[in-house]
């Protein structure tokens, strides 16, 4: 016999062997503890410690096989573990409770990724593991990005976008990640949650869901939702000082004036400040205790990102300085630091003659804090519409022009104007050349999309670049990976996720005074421009008992400068995807000297006074 052969029939051996073998009683935690072994790549490589982010213990013990909990809900902020948690699990089902194993990812993008990032070298750097998973490249093919065959059964991976994995095949345990990424619908089959959780309908009283996220938005968070049908566990730990048991709450956390990295928690019963040298040992006695009845069954626990022994209150209070102006920072930061729902203020209209009445005058020279153009270009049957747009430092912005050409885009001569527009240079005030336009957004849709892709293709090399936009949440506001081209396309389409784009900008309307995020807009532009840039509302709608955030157009209102502005937002992202910065070039730009001749003499000489056939600007 082969040794392959000897290999597969030993296999196959132990399989039959393992399956009916009983359970033994190990939590998830003495298993991580004793087995779990961290790869090279781990900030900490090395044996697991659970000791080391002690607040896991109890959530992975939830998901051990003698807890009487069905379902773990694991609300959380960023660098505190939740992966680790539900990765620990997967080597315990593997090694001591094998079965039918499911693990949901927002996307099949994200779960290649993960299969190849935290998968794989969970596996091959764990011997207990490695011993059981079947090799790859084997025959019996038990080891792909999507399936991993074990002694006792197999860990299936799929996207919470593909609607055939979530489907069919019962399952003891699943592990949905970072469920506030998925989409509200499965291709048209449900909520993705639902269809998972349906595959464990044969396994009652022995099933295990394990969720965990950073909530999104306040009312439309997945992760919220379930949190509040649980019995609401929190970390409560002890004061150094008077001993008195507390969460870490932001609110508690103070620094002197201007000096965030020297910021502690003060305690909410004697008041004393907290440093950062005593978290650790706070952590080690800390204890979940549940705030709410619950269902009993569901064991929820929820961890802001304070508690984290990889980051110091001190370096969170600085990012809270720098994002506290511009909301969609903000809400990052309250999701992935905080690990608090966003209680999202922005639905109500933003009114257009109040955008109107803060125009200014712009000068003849960019701005000094200008240091990179875009440009988002809106195809229509008839003619197109475009805005050109500086950035600065905080992605505050500055409408520098919008311009309407008229001309039907299945001939050239609209696009010739288009190329005289796209070419202009700006003159700065440092001494450095005129800036050009960097980066360009052309929409796609609609019935020119050949001419679209015959105008980008030979300018390509100036990123001139073709887009489509996409609704829903989850779709990042650029790809992360350059599109391969299909068969017969001249050049790589761009989808892009307008809908967080549409939120940023809205968010970024309400900012009042110049600072991160605040749009400039020039003296001359008429109401209609700013009732086009606000044509659009966001509306909490519920689908299958799932909250989303919907884009309601108003009625007879023209919605080109807000897709004008949202591709131009859509090009500032491709330039970052490509390695160009603002903060980068801002940089750059002021260690140049002023030019001395180049001042704005004439502020109402503004950028956008001449152009093309526009009915925005007069």
């Amino acid at each position: 016999m082969s040794d392959l052969a000897t290999t597969t029939a030993s296999w196959a051996d132990a399989i039959w062997r393992e399956a009916l073998a009983p359970e033994r009683q190990l939590t998830v935690s003495q298993w991580a503890n004793a087995y779990r072994q961290l790869p090279p790549t781990s900030a900490e490589p090395g044996r697991w410690k659970t000791e080391r982010v002690p607040y896991l213990g109890e959530i992975m013990d939830c998901l051990s096989t003698a807890s009487q909990v069905e379902r773990v809900v694991f609300m959380a902020g960023a660098q505190v573990g939740k992966t680790e948690a539900g990765l620990n699990w997967i080597g315990y089902v593997i090694d001591h409770a094998p079965g039918m194993m499911l693990l949901v990812m927002p996307s099949l993008d994200m779960l290649k990724r993960n299969s190849r990032t935290r998968i794989d070298p969970l596996i091959s750097d764990t011997p207990a593991l490695k011993a059981k998973v079947a090799a790859p490249k084997t025959r019996e093919k038990g080891n792909t990005i999507a399936m991993k065959s074990f002694v006792g059964g197999e860990l299936v991976m799929t996207g919470a976008n593909a609607p055939t994995g979530l489907r069919s095949t019962p399952v003891r345990y699943i592990f949905l990640d970072e469920v506030d990424g998925y989409p509200v619908d499965a291709d048209g089959e449900g909520d993705p949650v639902e269809l998972a959780i349906r595959r464990t309908a044969t396994y009652a009283g022995k099933k295990k869901i394990y969720l965990c996220s950073t909530p999104t938005l306040s009312g439309v968070s997945r992760i919220e939702k379930a949190y509040a049908e649980s019995d609401q566990r929190k970390f409560f730990v002890p004061c150094p000082h008077c001993g008195a048991m507390q969460v870490i709450a932001w609110a508690r956390i103070k620094w002197p004036e201007g000096e965030p990295l020297k910021a502690t928690l003060h305690c909410e019963h004697c008041g004393e400040p907290i440093e950062e040298r005593h978290k650790l040992k706070m952590l080690a006695q800390g204890q979940w205790q549940a705030t709410k009845d619950g269902d009993g069954r569901t064991a929820g626990f929820w961890l802001p990102g304070l508690y984290s022994p990889f980051e110091t209150w001190g370096e969170m209070a600085a990012e809270f300085l720098t994002v506290k102006s511009d909301p969609p920072r903000l809400q990052t930061f309250v999701n992935t630091r905080l690990g608090e729902a966003y209680e999202d203020r922005d639905t109500a209209p933003i009114e257009a003659e109040r955008l109107l009445s803060r125009c200014e005058p712009f000068g003849e020279i960019l701005p000094d804090e200008v240091a990179l153009i875009t440009a988002g270009v809106d195809t229509q049957d008839d003619r197109l519409e475009l805005e050109i747009v500086g950035w600065g430092k905080g992605e505050e912005s500055w409408s520098l022009d919008y311009q309407v050409l008229w001309g039907d885009p299945a001939f050239p001569e609209v696009w010739q104007q288009l190329d005289a527009v796209l070419l202009k240079r700006y003159p700065h005030v440092r001494d450095v050349p005129p800036l050009p336009i960097s980066a360009v957004a052309i929409d796609s849709g609609g019935h020119r999309t050949p001419n679209v892709m015959e105008y980008v293709q030979p300018r390509q090399n100036r990123r001139v670049w073709a887009i489509k936009g996409r609704g829903g949440p989850g779709i990042p506001a650029w790809p992360k990976r350059p599109p391969k081209l299909k068969a017969g396309q001249l050049a790589p389409l761009y989808i892009v996720g307008v809908d967080s784009l549409k939120h940023t900008l809205i968010s970024r309307l309400r900012i009042e005074t110049a600072s991160a995020g605040y749009c400039h807009f020039p003296e001359g532009r008429d109401l209609d421009y700013f009732r086009g840039i606000t044509a659009e509302k966001p509306v909490r709608v519920y689908k299958g008992g799932v909250a989303k955030i919907k884009w309601v157009a108003d009625s007879g209102v023209r919605n080109e400068p807000l897709d004008c502005r949202v591709y131009a937002s859509a090009a500032l992202h491709g330039l970052a995807a490509s390695g160009v910065r603002a903060e980068q070039a801002i940089k750059a730009l002021q260690e140049k000297p002023k030019n001395k001749s180049q001042t704005n003499q004439n502020p109402k000489n503004y950028y956008g006074k001449v152009i093309v056939r526009s009915k925005y600007l007069d």
